[in-house]
């Protein structure tokens, strides 16, 4: 059991005020503090203390993976931490954006390899050769962009800004393709427009008339999204994608290919040990129109929620398909024996004061405070009053 020391991405659209304030740091920070990462990706890993001297959760993995990880883990995903947790604190929209599937990922970074970019480079989509399957569950109210709507949908939206540049999108989406091939055709064609930045402005100067359609939230997006990012096609496509609103406790699950924007909000994020990004508008990092489209899913599908589930235990896990990870809420009010889970963990405490112990091992978790727990078959017993967050893989559920 290890106290993590957990790097921080000072990215531009993050919160002056969310994660200081979780750590108990003064706030407002003196920069944008937009993602506190609890894990062991190669670009930031957690930091650890083992037998007095401090070294990266990585290395400290690799050291012995099967005692660190268990057998299970190391045979599906390898010698390493196959989960990233995160605390993602948005003050500002995202950019339109997917991931990979693994296959895709494979083949992007090596090609990428091949080109000879550097894994920084201003212009590199793939930093790693693994796919990004992510969930999100909002510690406040968060909003965002998610999947694509149904062209009924999209097309009644059009008609609604009354902008003469949208007439040819609406007739494609009212034609007589396959859903998914409206989509396609729809997305690329914004991009290729003659003078998508007309178009863009266009769109955010009749905003209003989205209100006078029943579109209210979406208006106030567009106005939003277009004083952020003037002139940018991105604000009209974001208009194809499912707008939600997640309250405190609620979940999205965002597979590969999943044409998504955070918005606003705080929220903790568990996903695939990964870092791969194909961007697609509303930003001013490396735009790859062509490569996202070839990562993305265009069946409108709705919104992707996890199924939240009650354990016996009384804690509430985030259901999906990912094997790579399993993020598990957990109210502590009193003593709280959580039930045994083979494999590393790692806890984060959201909320309050937690003693958590396993074995001969014990540790006070303050709000903010996280620890990586290696495998083991011994239970792990929280006392106190508080949330704490878990993140393990899901390959057994207990």
């Amino acid at each position: 059991m290890h106290r993590l020391v957990n790097a921080v991405k000072p990215y531009a659209w993050g919160s002056r005020t969310s994660i200081a304030e979780l750590r108990g740091l003064p706030s407002p920070s003196a920069g944008p503090e937009a993602e506190l990462w609890m894990g062991a990706h190669q670009s930031a890993p957690s930091r650890v203390v083992v037998d007095g001297k401090e070294q990266s959760l990585d290395a400290c993995i690799l050291q012995s993976p099967e005692r660190e990880l268990g057998q299970e883990s190391v045979g599906a995903f390898g010698p390493k931490l196959p989960f990233l947790l995160k605390v993602l604190a948005a003050a500002a929209p995202l950019s339109l954006q997917a991931h990979p599937t693994l296959a895709q990922a494979r083949a992007g970074f090596a090609a990428e390899n091949a080109l000879g970019l550097a894994l920084d480079a201003p212009t590199r989509s793939y930093k790693d050769d693994n796919h990004k399957p992510e969930v999100l569950c909002a510690l406040s109210p968060f909003w965002a962009l998610s999947g694509f709507r149904r062209p009924a949908q999209i097309a009644a939206l059009f008609r609604a800004l009354e902008v003469p540049g949208l007439r040819p999108f609406v007739e494609v989406l009212e034609g007589e393709l396959i859903d998914s091939e409206k989509l396609r055709s729809v997305f690329l064609g914004l991009f290729r427009h003659a003078n998508p930045r007309e178009l863009a402005t266009c769109v955010v100067a009749q905003r209003e008339r989205l209100a006078l359609g029943g579109f209210d939230a979406e208006s106030k997006w567009t106005e939003r999204l277009g004083r952020d990012y003037p002139g940018d096609v991105g604000v009209v496509v974001a208009l194809l994608l499912n707008l939600v609103r997640l309250a405190p406790g609620q979940a999205l699950f965002l597979d590969a290919g999943n044409l998504h924007a955070y918005l606003e909000g705080t929220g903790i994020e568990l996903m695939a040990s990964s870092d791969n990004v194909l961007r697609g508008g509303l930003t001013v990092k490396h735009v790859d129109v062509e490569g996202l489209a070839e990562v993305l899913d265009f069946t409108p599908n709705g919104v992707p929620r996890a199924s939240r589930v009650a354990t016996p235990s009384g804690a509430i896990e985030y259901r999906t398909t990912a094997r790579e990870f399993l993020l598990t809420r957990i109210d502590v009010h009193g003593t709280c024996v959580t039930t045994t889970r083979p494999g590393p963990q790692i806890l984060l405490v959201t909320r309050g004061s937690v003693n958590a112990s396993r074995g001969s091992d014990s540790m006070t978790l303050e709000r903010g405070d996280s620890v990586y727990l290696a495998h083991s078959n011994e239970a792990l017993v929280l006392q106190g009053e508080g949330s704490v967050f878990r993140a393990s893989t899901g390959l057994e559920r207990r």
